[in-house]
């Protein structure tokens, strides 16, 4: 917060703690955790009663307590909920307390902090606002900080924000010149000032405010802020004062609370309660109904009883209370704990598989979430982020085109140099006969070759350094990872780069220094798409280097005199099929006087006060003309490990991949087709417009020309709003199912949506935007036309997007394309809002604290990785939950719905055919273990058929083992089993049966015997839908009736005596030494399944699914003569390929746009060596030797 006389900014107080503390900032301790000791328990309640389970049975517990309502005990349904909920609430405790231990530890972390004029080292959480702070060389900065000043010349220090935007070159920050000389503790300790800034917000950025010395104002910007999160490298300390504590820094304004999040069978699960609740009540209604009729017309109770009939109305409400007491297990109250425990055994086998497993970073997949595990095996849409997480933003110089002959680090066997017919060699070189060929006096493009050269040496703003592990080694500190590809090129060619000074540059070559006086640097932006430096060189000479996207220096050629130009582009496009990003390099010479005539102009830009950008652009239009093409580069960036083979994968498996990035068109279509998301018979629709109404008129001409292809999907115009409305979707049942969904508010109605199972095959097709018409194309009126266009393409790729943006694309998706599942996947703060926006969201992780994968569900080191998580694991999952779920519903509901069936025979008396407890045992000893074996360990397939045969992930997608229809199958067969087992049991062993004691049945008798059968008949079930059979499948089939035959009869011989269960007296030695009860269990359960075991048979045998044919291949060890190569596709006409490659050729540029320039022109990395001669200057203070005159440490 800010003082009350400056409600627009925040003032801070330079070493007077007492003014800062009279604002009351915020502390600097962060909590990312789900819960704390205030709101676990209403937070954790509230969501535990959002599922309808709980609700229903915390309501039946209610009831239970009201009067004689309840025919069964009144704690019957108390404790059972009751231990579902602390079991709920044990696994959130677990899961949330890995969240407290990292805040705990990020929160405990040290730093030096200034106290009077000396430094002493405190936590990270006693950080407050107008504290000075010295962060040493490789620790990550505590708070949000302006610099004051570093072991650097001029204050300059690198930070890594590979935390916040994922990438790993380093940025340069510098400290203000009137503060660079405070070197010393006793010299920060005097500093008095004020700082006046913005106020806290999510903008990584940008930063506005002043510092106040004395009567002096001087302006702060970005250059001076060092962002929570970043660590400082290559610099070995800093001072800072700190302006954003604790959840106000930029970092933790990007993040949100952690989402609640539902997964879709979750969602199915509680429209199926209520649907099973509706059932219930209308069971209730007709038995109480059936007592009503009872009482009215039958003379019993009248005549026998005397009661008075005349009640009989009024007792009607009471007694469906009391049916829905007796009933209210057909929902059943295990199935959440169940999943609950599954889910979590699932999650800790994502945790320790080792396959997941980075070792180069010690760096295992981490199960953040474990309640989304079922939803990886869900997904349709996969949106990720590309620095960081498809690539490993480290550039590498692999070839370059010079006077339009190609070299190569590593020349291809196919492009290798041969003499023609004519004698003449054609092909291409090495870099090594690249060297021979610039110093080889009689070849013809000698001086060219040395050009490109010098100008990758000079052009640049990159600074030199000696590395402190490997002396004599030159470590090149570039701003952007392209510029140091670049610089490190050079040097592979023989041009090293080794001294940066205010006004110049040198360079080495075979041992002579050559010195270049830097003029001018024309700095790069997304507009101009290229830099330029000004030099003059050793002969006195001006000449004007330049690079850039091949479209702006090609229109800024001269005339007529371009002998290269035409084998330049052929190259260009041969690089461009590679994946490589481009530049071209070109130069001109300046004359003293047209130089000294423009210098003028762009001195005048460059002290302007508004639009300084726009002028300093057109002040280097005015030079940068007439260039001569010297050639080309070619660089990669190195993809990760695998990235090209999962696209491959996930794409046979029907996700569709969409990269939103902040990167430039032109790169991010290069890593498009290097990672095989966009291939060669693609076509590529690039949306780049200016206006509201272009980008509307655009989308709806390509949308009319994709559907005009793939015939007509919508059957309302694409101006309606893209109308793939779900009418029509629904047949019959299907429909009414929509219907009950929009009852109970799952889907709005009258929305415009899309539906993920009407799409037609994608066309190969792909969608490019940048973030300006992205911002457009997000409107309300054209967001549904740019959704169905997307949609409709093979891969869509958003360039130059915000953080906000990405979260808003993935919202579009989720929340307008019914039934579809999203996954986003990044490494970066700014794709944080978009993890959280996704169904589910995947961080990588691999480097201390990221923050997305702290903020995620999930969390793996490689991209490659989420090929086995989704396929695998997801699949697994998914397939499992589905068992357990239908299965859990079918044991519960076969099992209750006997007590209908026996209330036909009592009257609709109310009467419960089951003992209280052993019922109430029921889901938590005799039914537990089944469901939890199919849960944790079965397998539809193995791991090698699932990632072998990617296309059997689609059976998740269509909901091939759990759908509405599935369920409805499973709630008729219950109803089937329990029809079948009471009729029959009570035609072998009825009530009023003779004993052979010669006593007769009673209805506690022929409860136990039904409950047996039960029993053994669900777990029989639980056999036939194991797919797979390991030693706890064995325990849990064969274990659950042992455990029954040894324990009911200690407990019916023991809870009489107790006066526990009383009407349990007697029924042990009945039941048991009753032959017919020997015979039933085993005729009655086999008789029961014998349906399911021939359907069963019928299916695999005449109806077989895919997976059947694949679990026939893994258990007999058939070949799989599949062609061992890639599926051969269309191939479309060539001259569309070549307008596509001429298209689509990119530059390497990622650099930051601009406010470097005037950093490198300070810079002088010779001022090292002239201190290290000096001794008079010294100054030792607090244990640390300064040089005063260079601000450096010792």
């Amino acid at each position: 917060m800010a003082d009350d006389e400056n409600p627009t900014n925040r003032v801070i107080h330079l070493n007077d703690p007492i003014k800062n503390a009279t604002n009351k900032y915020l502390h600097n301790s962060i909590a990312t955790a789900k819960y704390n000791f205030a709101t676990f328990f209403p937070r954790f309640l509230f969501e535990q009663f959002r599922r309808y389970a709980n609700l229903f049975f915390l309501f039946t517990a209610i009831i239970q307590q009201i009067g004689d309502l309840s025919p069964t005990n009144k704690y019957g349904t108390v404790i059972p909920l009751t231990v579902v909920l602390l079991a709920s609430a044990l696994k959130e405790i677990l899961e949330d307390s890995k969240r407290h231990a990292q805040d705990t530890s990020t929160n405990n972390r040290f730093v030096k902090i200034l106290y009077g004029q000396e430094f002493v080292q405190k936590r990270w959480r006693e950080v407050k606002v107008g504290d000075i702070v010295r962060v040493e060389g490789g620790d990550m900065f505590p708070a949000d900080l302006v610099i004051v000043s570093s072991s650097e010349p001029e204050g300059l220090c690198y930070i890594e924000t590979s935390n916040l935007d994922g990438e790993t070159n380093l940025k340069i920050r510098q400290a203000l010149p009137d503060t660079v000389s405070i070197l010393t503790p006793e010299d920060v300790g005097k500093l008095e000032g004020v700082i006046k800034s913005e106020l806290p917000n999510n903008s990584l950025y940008t930063f506005e405010g002043t510092l106040r010395l004395g009567a002096k104002e001087i302006p702060l910007n970005p250059d001076q802020l060092l962002l929570r999160g970043a660590f400082l490298r290559n610099t070995r300390w800093v001072y800072g004062i700190v302006v954003f504590t604790g959840h106000e820094t930029k970092l933790m304004r990007n993040a949100t609370k952690t989402p609640t999040k539902t997964t879709k069978v979750e969602k199915m699960v509680n429209t199926e309660i209520i649907f099973l609740f509706v059932i219930l009540v209308a069971i209730a209604i007709i038995c109480a109904l059936g007592s009503l009729g009872r009482q009215l017309n039958q003379p019993f109770e009248k005549a026998i009883l005397l009661l008075d009939v005349s009640t009989a109305w009024a007792k009607f409400p009471q007694n469906i209370l009391t049916f829905v007491i007796l009933f209210n297990n057909l929902i059943p109250l295990s199935l959440i704990v169940t999943m609950e425990f599954v889910k979590y055994t699932l999650g800790m086998l994502i945790n320790s598989d080792q396959d997941l497993y980075h070792e180069e970073s010690d760096t295992p997949a981490t199960a953040r979430t474990s309640s989304l595990v079922e939803e990886l095996g869900m997904v349709d849409y996969i949106f990720s982020d590309k620095t960081g997480t498809l690539t490993c933003n480290v550039m590498e110089f692999k070839m370059c085109t010079i006077a339009g002959q190609a070299y190569a680090e590593v020349v291809p066997d196919d492009k290798r140099a041969r003499k023609d017919e004519v004698g003449k060699e054609t092909g291409w070189y090495d870099f090594d006969r690249l060297i021979r060929n610039s110093k080889d006096p009689n070849y013809p493009h000698a001086h060219i070759i040395r050009e490109f050269v010098q100008l990758l040496a000079v052009c640049h703003t990159v600074i030199p350094e000696v590395s402190e592990d490997e002396p004599g080694k030159i470590v090149f500190q570039a701003s952007s990872p392209d510029e140091g590809a670049l610089v490190k090129g050079a040097q592979t060619l023989g041009h090293v780069f080794t001294t940066r000074k205010p006004k110049s540059v040198i360079y080495n070559v075979d041992g002579t220094d050559y010195e270049y006086e830097v003029l001018n640097i024309c700095e790069f932006n997304s507009t101009r798409k290229r830099m330029s430096s000004l030099v003059r060189g050793p002969d006195g000479k001006i000449k004007l280097y330049i690079k850039g996207a091949d479209t702006v220096i090609f229109e800024r050629l001269t005339k007529g005199n371009q002998p290269y130009l035409d084998l330049t582009v052929a190259l260009l496009e041969e690089y461009a099929n590679e994946g490589l990003r481009t530049l071209c390099i070109a130069y001109r010479d300046v004359s003293d006087e047209e130089y000294a005539e423009w210098s003028q102009i762009y001195d005048r830009a460059a002290t302007t006060i508004n639009n300084r950008s726009e002028e300093l652009d057109k002040a280097a239009e005015l030079i940068e003309k007439d260039l001569f093409l010297l050639g080309a580069t070619a660089i990669e960036d190195k993809l990760q490990d695998g990235v090209p083979d999962t696209i491959h994968t996930l794409a046979q498996a029907g996700i569709r991949l969409w990269v939103l990035t902040g990167d430039r068109q032109e790169t991010a279509i290069n890593i498009g087709y290097s990672c095989k998301l966009i291939t060669e018979e693609m076509n590529l629709i690039v949306c780049n417009e200016a206006t509201h109404f272009e980008t509307r008129e655009f989308l709806e001409r390509k949308l009319a020309a994709v559907k005009g292809e793939v015939g007509d999907v919508g059957g309302a115009s694409a101006s309606a709003g893209g109308d793939w409305l779900n009418e029509g979707i629904y047949k019959g049942f299907k429909k009414w199912m929509r219907k009950g969904y929009q009852v109970f508010g799952k889907e709005p109605k009258g929305k415009p949506r899309l539906n993920k199972d009407d799409m037609p095959e994608m066309e190969p097709v792909v969608l490019i935007i940048d973030g300006r018409t992205l911002e457009y194309a997000l409107e309300s009126d054209i967001k549904f036309i740019f959704l169905e266009l997307a949609t409709l393409c093979r891969a869509v790729i958003c360039c130059r997007v915000s953080p906000l943006q990405k979260a808003l694309v993935v919202k579009l998706v989720k929340k307008n394309v019914a039934g579809c599942v999203t996954l986003a996947i990044g490494d970066g703060a700014n794709d944080v809002s978009m993890i959280q926006a996704a169904h589910v969201g995947v961080g990588i992780s691999g480097m201390e604290g990221l923050q997305a994968a702290r903020a995620a569900d999930f969390a793996i080191a490689q991209f490659r990785f989420l090929r086995k998580l989704l396929l695998v694991h997801g699949g697994w999952a998914y397939a499992r939950m589905s068992k357990l779920v239908l299965y859990t519903f079918y044991k519960n509901i076969t099992l209750y719905l006997i007590q209908l069936w026996f209330a036909t025979d009592n009257g609709y008396s109310g009467q419960t055919l089951f003992e209280t407890w052993t019922q109430a045992l029921y889901n938590v000893a005799f039914a537990v273990f089944q469901p939890i074996a199919i849960g944790v360990f079965d397998m539809v397939l193995t791991s090698r058929s699932l990632d072998r045969y990617p296309q059997m992930y689609r059976n998740g997608q269509r909901g091939e083992f759990y759908s509405h229809t599935k369920f409805f199958g499973w709630l008729a067969n219950s109803f089937w089993h329990s029809l079948l087992m009471y009729l029959l049991m009570s035609a072998i062993y009825g009530e009023g049966a003779m004993l052979p004691d010669g006593y007769l049945a009673n209805n506690w008798v022929m409860g136990c015997m039904i409950y047996t059968v039960d029993l053994i008949t669900i777990t029989l079930r639980a056999a036939l839908t194991a797919d797979t059979w390991v030693s706890f499948t064995y325990f849990a089939i064969g274990g659950s009736i042992a455990f029954w035959f040894v324990f009911f009869p200690m407990y019916a011989m023991i809870a009489p005596k107790v006066h526990l269960s009383p009407e349990l007296t007697g029924v042990v030695e009945r039941m048991f030494s009753a032959p017919a009860f020997w015979y039933g269990i085993v005729f009655v359960a086999l008789f029961s399944n014998i349906r399911d075991y021939i359907w069963k048979y019928l299916k695999r045998q005449i109806f077989p699914r895919d997976y059947h044919i694949i679990q026939e291949i893994d258990k007999y060890n058939i070949p799989d003569y599949r062609p061992r190569m890639e599926w051969f596709r269309k191939q479309v006409q060539k001259v569309r390929i070549v307008q596509r490659q001429k298209r689509q050729r990119g530059f390497a540029f990622s650099q930051n746009e601009s406010g470097q320039a005037h950093l490198i022109r300070i810079y002088d990395t010779t001022r090292l060596e002239e201190a290290e001669g000096l001794e008079s200057v010294l100054v030792e203070s607090d244990g640390l030797i300064y040089i005063q005159d260079f601000g450096l440490i010792l």
